[in-house]
Order: C-alpha cells, then sequence, then structure tokens
C-alpha cells in the first residue's frame, strides 16, 4: 500500500507542476526536476521521506 501511496504522490507533483509551468510559469518545471531526483536519489539509497512520514502514520505495507 505505502508503495503505491508513494508513486501516487509523486505522478501528482510531477503533472500538477507540468501543469502549473504550462499555464502559470516555466519555473514550476524546477518542482518537476526535484521530484524525478528525489525519486531517482531513493533508487541508489532506498530512502525515501514520504516512507518515512507514513510508518510514522502507521501506513501498513
Amino acid at each position: 500500500m505505502k508503495n503505491r501511496i508513494v508513486r501516487a504522490v509523486a505522478g501528482i507533483f510531477i503533472l500538477t507542476s507540468l501543469l502549473l509551468a504550462h499555464y502559470l510559469s516555466p519555473n514550476w518545471l524546477w518542482l518537476t526536476a526535484f521530484v524525478g531526483a528525489n525519486l531517482f536519489q531513493s533508487s541508489i539509497s532506498k530512502w525515501c521521506l514520504l516512507d518515512t512520514i507514513l510508518n510514522k502514520l502507521g501506513v501498513k505495507d
């Protein structure tokens, strides 16, 4: 369940930042880059902040 939530939140952030970049300002693409970098970092280190937060909230695997 946690993996699905993490992927859904990442997808929502990416799609939202793309929409904001298209309609408001291209600077919102920095949010897309940040999310992508965080996904890459978590694939290497196997640590994700949202995963830690979900653990503290009691979300099961």
